[in-house]
């Protein structure tokens, strides 16, 4: 099976606590451990990280591009950055920095374009394949699908 890693951000492990009116009722937990049951339906081997520093996701990334490298295998990653989405120029250059090794595309459960203003920018997505949001947990499958997809097409 092929790795997929899920990368969640800032606050995204309250999924199920807070403002389930954007986020649900489904706890983290349940979601993460639902994303990988269906990745295994698309031949991934599913790995999830959280975190709520930046620090630490860039961390991750960075880990995740030398396995990569070292495989000689792309990592492709379902990214939901949460808040670092409007403002983290640290996150936004990590993802420049390990995109030739570990192709991101950025998820959202929330319909970013339809909330607060601020929220209508991402300085991430630049270094993102593409974005998905507004579609709740179905914008991770999406992407995830996307993956397989782009995979079987040869163009990862």
């Amino acid at each position: 099976m092929r790795k997929l890693v899920i990368v969640n951000g800032p606050n995204n492990n309250m999924y199920g606590i807070r403002n389930k009116g954007q986020y649900g009722n489904q706890l983290y937990a349940d979601l993460i451990a639902e994303l990988i049951e269906y990745g295994k339906t698309l031949g991934f081997e599913v790995e999830a990280f959280q975190a709520n520093g930046e620090g630490e996701i860039i961390d991750y990334f960075q880990k995740i591009y030398f396995e990569a490298e070292a495989k000689g295998e792309k990592i492709p990653m379902v990214l939901n950055p949460g808040a670092f989405t409007h403002y983290s120029y640290a996150i936004m250059d990590a993802l420049e920095s390990v995109h030739t090794f570990v192709p991101a595309i950025e998820v959202h459960m929330s319909n970013i374009h339809g909330r607060d203003d601020f929220r209508h920018k991402s300085v991430t997505a630049a270094e993102c394949i593409g974005q998905i949001s507004g579609m709740g947990k179905t914008s991770y499958k999406m992407a995830m699908s996307a993956f397989k997809q782009i995979i079987e097409d040869g163009l990862l």
